[in-house]
């Protein structure tokens, strides 16, 4: 009785410059374990874009699939509104 849980994940569209392909940067904010501060960390994933459709700037959901090459590991799943 186990499902198959994909991991979605929710970014910015930085870059849509390759052919069926966009780079998604996803930010979360950490706090330093003694100095108590907040800060933001970043991180990038390569997301598989069929259709081109997603540009600079969009809020987008990817999720996890199996791998299509070395880097892309995620699909555009959609546009967040």
């Amino acid at each position: 009785m186990t499902e198959n849980i994909t991991r979605v994940k929710r970014g910015v569209v930085v870059s849509d410059k390759m052919d069926k392909t966009v780079v998604v940067r996803i930010d979360s904010v950490k706090t330093h374990p003694i100095y108590k501060k907040k800060f933001v960390m970043s991180k990038k994933y390569k997301a598989h874009d069929e259709n081109n459709e997603y540009k600079t700037g969009d809020l987008v959901e990817i999720k996890e699939m199996k791998p299509i090459s070395r880097d892309k590991k995620f699909t555009v799943f959609g546009k967040v509104k």
